[in-house]
């Protein structure tokens, strides 16, 4: 069982190990230490649960349904072009510290909220728990090794996110000068703006 476990856990690592908008959010909110483990948690929980979603057959449902897939992924590229757009306005604006403006009740409402969009907005992230896991489950026979295998995966995914806030949270003081920020900004609204339209360009080619 220790040994279908680890397999999760590789298999997560190559998918979770690339820098995708969900993994930018979770640094940017840790550079300015808004919530950071909060939005760590949110995202780790979310993955847990997809992830077992997809290893108990919920992929073979969306795998017939070519719709669907294609409303989320339209969906996820809209938000991703919406928050690029954000992102090159605090380029040129200047970044607020999120924590000054807006008191900690809204603040921790606001980072619940885009955690949450970050990640069930985000097409790519059923790719890899419902298709990718959930496919690669198939291959045991027993429901004790797929859940094993899908609490290999998810115990990835909270190490990877919890790291992630912890490291760009312990760096802040140095990043989180304005001139870094806006640099950060500028690269993160150039790369939400490239998966943005990658992803509606992928949404959208199989229909025409």
């Amino acid at each position: 069982m220790l040994n279908v476990f680890i397999q999760g856990l590789l298999l997560q690592a190559s998918l979770i190990l690339v820098l995708g908008a969900q993994n930018l959010f979770v640094i940017e909110v840790g550079l300015k230490r808004t919530h950071h483990l909060l939005a760590a948690t949110i995202c780790a929980v979310c993955d847990i649960l997809l992830i077992m979603l997809g290893v108990l057959g919920v992929s073979a449902i969306l795998v017939n349904v070519a719709e669907l897939k294609i409303a989320i992924g339209l969906m996820g590229a809209l938000f991703l072009g919406y928050y690029a757009i954000l992102k090159f306005k605090e380029v040129y604006h200047g970044v607020v510290p999120r924590v000054e403006s807006l008191n900690i009740s809204r603040s921790k409402k606001n980072i619940i909220l885009t955690t949450l969009s970050f990640t069930l907005l985000n097409p790519h992230v059923y790719l890899d728990t419902f298709f990718l896991i959930g496919g690669y489950s198939i291959k045991f026979d027993l429901q004790s090794q797929k859940i094993a295998f899908g609490l290999g995966a998810g115990f990835f995914s909270i190490l990877w996110f919890y790291f992630l806030a912890f490291f760009s949270a312990h760096f802040s003081k140095i990043l989180s000068q304005d001139r870094n920020l806006k640099i950060t900004s500028f690269i993160t609204g150039m790369i939400l703006g490239y998966l943005s339209i990658k992803l509606g360009w992928e949404s959208v080619s199989g229909v025409f």
